[in-house]
């Protein structure tokens, strides 16, 4: 057995990500996660690999997803009492944007690593508000009701805005022993935002010695199916580490080479790419909360 010890959702691609207690698992991930995308005024996202600032961008959302507000890390929060409401957006200054979200608006096409999906754009009050903060002309877009992408990997799915597979997962042993060869380069460990998984798992307290698979490091590479609170998740990939780990996420800017430069020394899969951490379908939804166990019903090979 293992817990979870932490769950993140993050409503807008590319942007921070929200801690929770508890919140419930649907087939495309986390309640809301990647449900919207910020995307350039010719439809194409926008991610920290070019975009970095973005991990400045503190987006809330109500739970049944009606309400979005997004916050500046870099100004503060704006109190919002001389705000000035435009449409269906209410500005607090320049420091918060309170957005009542659409799913009527027309779509529109929008681009995710070259594949076409359809977008639901939010209005100009987001859009101006984002465009000022990036400093490019960009838009917001939620997915639509009927959107039925499908997922690939060793258990297929679906997800939202996310780059592939609805649930990323990872240990804090592995990023114990990431921390370690860092450390034998000099480098100062990282936060676990570099990484921006939805689950993160540990030991169970009072685990017996040989009976606890959480304390080895990258065991989540080898889980093929596991039960976590009262949802049933499947293995799709491993996945592949790109420049927003580079990203940090209190600056929202480049921050050095690591953990690339660690990780391209022992984290490489058969395919070449550098890889840290699984991703999983929902094969059952299902509440999770902080404290859950995890029990795994089927092992297979790590592909490292």
């Amino acid at each position: 057995m293992a817990t979870v010890v932490d769950l993140f959702t993050y409503p807008v691609k590319g942007c921070a990500g929200t801690p929770l207690d508890s919140t419930h698992l649907t087939p495309a991930g986390l309640a809301h996660d990647r449900s919207f995308m910020v995307v350039s005024t010719d439809g194409v996202y926008r991610t920290q690999r070019r975009d970095p600032r973005l991990a400045l961008v503190r987006p809330t959302i109500s739970a049944d997803g009606g309400r979005l507000t997004l916050a500046s890390a870099e100004r503060g929060s704006g109190d919002g009492g001389d705000g000035v409401r435009g449409g269906d957006g209410v500005r607090g200054g320049e420091d918060e944007l309170h957005l009542d979200v659409t799913t009527s608006a027309p779509r529109r096409d929008v681009d995710l690593f070259g594949a076409t999906f359809q977008g639901i754009d939010q209005g100009e009050e987001a859009a101006a508000w984002l465009s000022d903060f990036l400093g490019v002309p960009s838009r917001l877009v939620r997915v639509p009701p009927e959107h039925d992408r499908k997922t690939d990997g060793l258990t297929p799915g679906t997800s939202g805005y996310a780059d592939s597979s609805a649930v990323h997962l990872l240990s804090r042993a592995s990023l114990t022993h990431l921390h370690a060869r860092m450390a034998e380069r000099g480098a100062p460990p990282l936060a676990i935002d570099r990484f921006r998984p939805n689950i993160v798992i540990d030991s169970r307290p009072g685990e017996r010695p040989g009976e606890d698979w959480a304390a080895a490091p990258h065991a989540e590479d080898r889980i093929r199916r596991m039960t976590i609170g009262a949802a049933d998740l499947g293995y799709t990939k491993l996945a592949v580490r790109c420049a927003v780990t580079l990203v940090d996420q209190e600056a929202g800017a480049r921050g050095g080479p690591e953990p690339l430069r660690t990780l391209a020394g022992y984290r490489r899969a058969a395919g070449g790419g550098v890889v840290f951490g699984a991703k999983f379908s929902v094969v059952r939804p299902g509440k999770l909360s902080v404290g859950d166990e995890v029990a795994v019903e089927e092992w297979g090979d790590a592909e490292v």
